[in-house]
């Protein structure tokens, strides 16, 4: 059985996704509130709105504090001449092997929030799919693209 990966991304990802976190659970406080404003025009009883509260409340907690948090544990990476081996999931582990022969561009991109924290991603293309691997410091962002890219070349030039 092949080895995992060892490689981590950046712990700056943590702040990133807890604050998307956080942007993505405000679509679930509208139960409450839309709740809550039901209750002012119909007789609906209050200690619904209370569970409605609280459930929010978890979710909150569990998109905010545990989904980033096991996600960053989760994410591993290693490069080598043949191959890019990703493993990465929450609830669903993936693992991905693409292989250096079919890698046709790498990039890397930043957003506002990663600029904040001096965070980038690599995305690598192949005919099939982008893949990509975030939260990576700016210079090993550009340190793995260009070693990718020189192995991807090499790769083509071999076959």
């Amino acid at each position: 059985m092949r080895k995992e990966p060892t490689q981590r991304i950046s712990r700056k990802a943590l702040p990133v996704w807890r604050f998307k976190g956080a942007l993505e659970s405000l679509f679930f406080l509208s139960i409450p509130v839309f709740y809550g404003i039901l209750m002012y025009f119909y007789d609906f009883p209050q200690w619904l709105l209370w569970v409605f509260i609280g459930l929010y409340g978890i979710l909150f907690l569990f998109f905010v504090w545990v989904i980033p948090s096991v996600r960053w544990r989760r994410w591993r990476y290693e490069v080598h001449e043949q191959e890019i081996d990703l493993k990465y999931g929450v609830f669903i582990v993936r693992r991905t092997l693409i292989p250096m022969i079919r890698v046709q561009h790498v990039d890397t991109e930043q957003g506002p929030l990663y600029r904040r924290y001096g965070l980038s991603a690599v995305t690598i293309s192949t005919a099939a799919d982008v893949h990509e691997i975030p939260a990576l410091t700016e210079e090993v962002a550009d340190n793995l693209r260009d070693q990718i890219a020189m192995l991807a070349q090499t790769a083509d030039e071999d076959e």
